[in-house]
């Protein structure tokens, strides 16, 4: 009998990371490598990507990475992975293009050459399993979802999709294949729930484009329009609508310049002229009507250049009075604060707001209705909400009850949980080691819950260092402890804490002089533990306290 297990490694009860093993007897199918971008309370964090010990220790057993669309939250943790572990890799024609162009990043992942380029029509045999592909409605060309079949029924991911009847070409779900699925037994459905605590359908891509145009028609100044480097759709409806009104567009940052070459070489953006397109260096030169700027933010987050921008820290483009920003990137519940504040800077440097998904519902996911189209027309024995935060799984698996599914057959997930299915039972069995590995600069990993900690210390309450010199030999302290602070009290108007703080570090040092028993350790300690009482004590606030506990005549024995 064919051994299955399910396992989310990310990409479940948040959002973006999303990665999801599929284990076949000894075959691991891999869905999607995703990465997200941090929250507010990782201060310092680049980006976050998946926990890999699982895949890492199992390396020799994965057939294969499958992707499912080009976006960061789907392809953008590759590099760090395949420089260790070099396994194939397959995708559509742009999803492998824009999985390239994260590969740019790192100058090892660089080399990696096994990526394979499939389509809706493809079909590839792992001996007892199969897995082919079906084209799905989503912002960027070429998203696939993935089917993995086995002896036992078929194990179906949807990535990121919605239903747009009246899609383009290049967008198009393909109804026939879902329904050719759905003959046949679907085991278990891993479907999106990004969407799916919203009762609205979305606006289709015909009504978001006269949208922008409006927008862009109705505006006598600069439009900077803040979106997603990959959101191949948006990129080519503000180039559309753009050059319908005589503007040009002005691409500022590496990353959107790197995905919009790359897919006006693939054809799947086409410009409507040759001129549309303007460089940099020419900005200075264009009217502010004639004017498009589109900031997509480093690694595709808009956000912190808009904040740049209204200050007039950002290298190009400063936002002053008669400035539209036209926000079109939906904002996640974890941005909310900083997508506020950043309004606000805007305003104050004399510009204005707009957010596209104030007026319209322009998401790229399935909204209810959808989800329960695609469990109809894939009729599964097991569904497993995938790719959102708790209340949007929670929220599908109740749409999924009401399309006919028993709640028993129903799995909210957490991050490492293992489902199994053995005779003809699926069942919730174990757990593997996942969970987030944080990159800060070059440094992957080696930012943990105690460096993060700290940064919120330093970041709330500042530091306070006390420097004192002793003499272990003499069993005295040599001179009085110097004491100052970052971050935590105003200095000049606080020399009497300081004063104490000295004080009572010379009592502290001194009465583990005076102990038979000397321990650098245990002296440290206990400076901090004093200081810490002390200071909260004065204050409330609890600052980090580092002692510097200098020794002199440490070498007077090797002198001799």
């Amino acid at each position: 009998m064919t051994k299955i297990n399910l396992v989310a490694l990310g990409g479940v009860r948040e959002n973006g990371k999303n990665m999801y093993a599929v284990e076949v007897d000894d075959q691991i199918f891999v869905c999607d490598f995703g990465l997200k971008y941090p929250d507010n309370e990782l201060l310092g964090i680049d980006v976050v990507i998946p926990d890999f010990s699982y895949l890492t220790e199992n390396a020799d057993r994965i057939a294969g990475i499958f992707l499912s669309h080009g976006h960061a939250d789907a392809v953008g943790a590759l590099p760090y992975f395949l420089v260790e572990h070099p396994v194939p890799v397959f995708g559509s024609e742009l999803t492998i293009a824009m999985a390239k162009v994260f590969m740019q990043h790192d100058a090892q992942a660089k080399k990696f050459k096994d990526f394979h380029v499939i389509d809706e029509k493809s079909v590839i045999d792992f001996g007892d399993v199969s897995v082919s592909f079906f084209r799905t409605t989503h912002s960027i060309p070429g998203s696939l979802g993935i089917d993995i079949e086995t002896s036992e029924g078929q194990i179906v991911y949807t990535g990121d999709f919605k239903f747009d009847p009246s899609a383009t070409p290049m967008y198009q779900t393909d109804w026939a294949r879902l329904a050719q699925i759905g003959n046949k037994k679907v085991l278990a459905l891993l479907s999106d729930s990004a969407n799916a605590e919203s009762p609205y359908p979305n606006a289709n891509e015909h009504e978001i484009y006269d949208h922008i145009k409006e927008t862009f028609e109705y505006q006598d100044g600069r439009i900077i329009v803040a979106g997603v480097a990959s959101n191949i759709q948006r990129i080519q409806q503000v180039i559309n609508a753009a050059a319908s009104l005589g503007r040009r567009v002005v691409l500022t940052g590496r990353d959107v310049e790197k995905v919009v070459k790359t897919a006006i070489r693939m054809d799947y953006i086409k410009l409507p002229n040759e001129d549309v397109l303007a460089k940099t260096k020419e900005l200075k030169a264009l009217a502010p009507e004639k004017t498009v700027i589109l900031e997509t933010g480093r690694m595709g987050e808009p956000m912190k250049s808009l904040q740049r921008m209204a200050t007039s820290r950002h290298r190009l483009i400063h936002i002053h009075e008669g400035d539209l920003v036209f926000i079109t990137t939906t904002i996640a519940h974890a941005m909310e604060t900083m997508a506020a504040r950043t309004k606000d800077m805007i305003y104050r440097a004399g510009g204005d707001v707009k957010v596209l998904g104030d007026d319209i519902h322009s998401s790229g996911h399935a909204y209810k209705n959808d989800l329960q189209l695609m469990i109809d027309l894939l009729k599964p024995q097991y569904l497993v909400p995938v790719q959102g935060e708790y209340r949007l799984m929670a929220a599908h698996a109740e749409i999924a009850h009401e399309a006919g599914i028993p709640t028993a057959n129903i799995f909210i997930v957490g991050m490492g949980d293992i489902l199994r299915y053995e005779k003809g039972k699926m069942t919730a069995s174990g757990h593997v080691n996942a969970g987030n590995t944080m990159i800060d600069g070059i440094g992957v990993g080696d930012i943990g819950n105690i460096v993060l900690r700290d940064r919120k210390m330093l970041a709330e309450d500042g530091i306070f260092i006390a420097v004192v010199t002793i003499d272990r030999k003499k069993k005295r302290v040599v001179s009085k402890p110097k004491v100052t602070s970052r971050g935590f009290v105003y200095l000049k108007t606080s020399r009497d804490l300081l004063a104490e703080s000295g004080t009572l570090v010379t009592d502290t040092v001194q009465k583990n002089l005076d102990n038979k028993e000397f321990d650098w350790t245990h002296l440290k300690q206990d400076v901090r533990d004093k200081l810490s009482r002390f200071l909260f004590e004065q204050t409330k606030r609890r600052p980090v306290i580092l002692p510097v506990i200098m020794e002199v005549n440490q070498n007077s024995a090797k002198r001799q």
